[in-house]
């Protein structure tokens, strides 16, 4: 049992006794039943509101509340495993706090601790907020050698970002642990850059930037709680009309996902004509999954240093757009979507791009030139499209399993058009189905203008068309209900 000493005083550090056992919790939320500890109560209930600090004046870990008559110390008697750093730095900064708690039989279960500003008492960080956002880091959070699921807490939102050095180092003190080992090891170097007097300002500032970029990431481990095959199809058929192949290979990788909760050892790679849905099959994917996605339009990207980030001995220096993917999403569990990856350019002499994907592909790690550190990527589930895969080099391919998405025959894009493109838009614009009437020769007449485009989007910009006209007819010209008839299709398209 680890001993932790509150006290300021050298002391009493050498005599120090600690009363309390640490227990293993991986919830992502503290309540009554799961409190982030537990005070001795047996010789005073305590109210649910107390005030008062963590300390060690008589030579045991404790509390020390504030009472009208004084102060009363109660012995820690347990406390979650993650939180132990965190109240000890309490204790030793004498930080005013109030705890939220219940008596049960066992002690008094504290299952919140804020910060309060009074009595001169000095605050944990200049950070606004830094108390909050700490616990919810911690809760986020697991237990030391426990593979249980990684939830975020719902009950406060992470809107404080650590940027200043004093809260860095805070972090660092209280929740260093969550880190990866390189990635705590490489944030004490930097955060050694960032304090010295013996470098220049620019080192100091990039690495003051370069900590804060990492510090406000949540660096989740690999595990993937189950997800509900049912729901997963729901999500599908909501947002996909047909392709029952290419929603049979996601729930395959959703059961697969619930059998090992872990990702798949390969992403997936979409390939098929331009208004097929790739990118609609990607985003119903991260949705199912519930993770943060990013976007990388490999056509835009010219030049592997976009991607890898450059140096910092250059003035001017900046992460990578795979970095800035992790800073953006707050948390290194995303799904990463790759536009276009057959368009990625050849580079300009310094490499090929797509080349630079591979690292991120084999989850083994990606080196951002910036960061100058390893960055893990066992969270990140990669999501290619392409429209012609004979353009994508055979490592890169390698990569992936591949799902073919074919285009839609007549049938099917009248089906689309009629029960869910139009209805759709015509819902947008606050148009009733009365007020806009699809006839079957003006839908036979749709699908014949656009017989010679693959894809949808095509029919979803006609729908659009079509209801902008409706409405401006309706609106101008005071008719109650439009017909859209074969002759109003060739008017409109002709």
């Amino acid at each position: 049992m680890p001993v932790f000493d509150f006290s300021s005083s050298p002391s009493d550090k050498l005599e120090s006794v600690c009363t309390y056992e640490t227990f293993a919790s991986n919830e992502s939320v503290a309540t009554e039943e799961n409190p982030i500890l537990i005070l001795d109560n047996t010789s005073k209930k305590w109210s649910h509101h107390s005030i008062g600090k963590f300390t060690n004046p008589v030579k045991r870990t404790s509390f020390q509340f504030d009472e009208e008559n004084g102060t009363t110390n109660a012995d820690i008697l347990k406390i979650d495993s993650r939180f132990t750093s965190l109240l000890q730095w309490l204790g030793e900064n004498h930080i005013n706090v109030r705890l939220s708690g219940v008596n049960r039989d066992d002690g008094y279960a504290v299952y919140k601790i804020r910060e309060i500003a009074f009595g001169g008492g000095t605050k944990l960080s200049a950070e606004d907020g830094f108390l909050q956002f700490m616990i919810e880091r911690l809760l986020s959070s697991h237990a030391p050698s426990d593979e249980e699921v990684d939830e975020e807490l719902e009950e406060m939102g992470d809107s404080m970002k650590l940027t200043s050095i004093q809260s860095i180092t805070d972090f660092m003190n209280c929740a260093g642990r969550t880190l990866p080992d390189n990635i705590r090891l490489w944030a004490r170097r930097n955060l050694a850059v960032a304090r010295s007097n013996e470098v220049s300002p620019e080192e100091k500032r990039h690495a003051q930037r370069a900590l804060s970029i990492m510090m406000n990431i949540k660096w989740k481990n690999n595990y993937f709680k189950a997800i509900d095959p049912d729901e997963a199809r729901r999500i599908l058929d909501e947002e996909l009309y047909g392709m029952e192949q290419v929603k049979q290979r996601i729930i395959e990788t959703v059961i697969q996902i619930n059998r090992t909760h872990t990702l798949p050892a390969y992403g997936i790679l979409l390939v098929g004509p331009a208004g097929t849905g790739k990118s609609q099959i990607a985003y119903a994917v991260a949705r199912i999954l519930k993770l943060p996605w990013t976007t990388l339009d490999m056509s835009s990207i010219n030049d592997p240093e976009q991607l890898t980030g450059s140096s910092r001995v250059y003035a001017n220096a900046k992460p990578g757009i795979i970095m800035e993917a992790f800073s953006m999403a707050g948390e290194s569990n995303l799904v990463f979507i790759i536009n276009e990856l057959d368009k990625a350019a050849a580079g300009k002499g310094n490499g090929n791009p797509a080349d630079v994907l591979l690292t991120l592909l084999d989850n083994l790690g990606f080196t951002d030139n910036y960061m100058e550190c390893m960055i893990p990527t066992v969270g990140v589930y990669p999501i290619a499209t392409a429209n012609d895969k004979s353009l994508i080099s055979a490592p890169l391919m390698s990569r992936f399993a591949v799902i073919e998405i074919p285009d839609y025959t007549a049938q099917e894009k009248k089906v689309i058009f009629s029960k869910f493109a139009l209805p759709k838009v015509l819902k947008r614009m606050g148009l009733n189905a009365s007020e806009c009437v699809l006839t079957e020769e003006g839908l036979d007449a749709i699908i014949e203008v656009f017989s010679n485009t693959s894809g949808i989007r095509d029919l979803e910009q006609a729908a659009e068309h079509i209801a902008a006209n409706s409405l401006y007819q309706i609106e101008v010209d005071k008719v109650e209900s439009v017909h859209v008839s074969a002759e109003m299709v060739h008017k409109l398209f002709g």
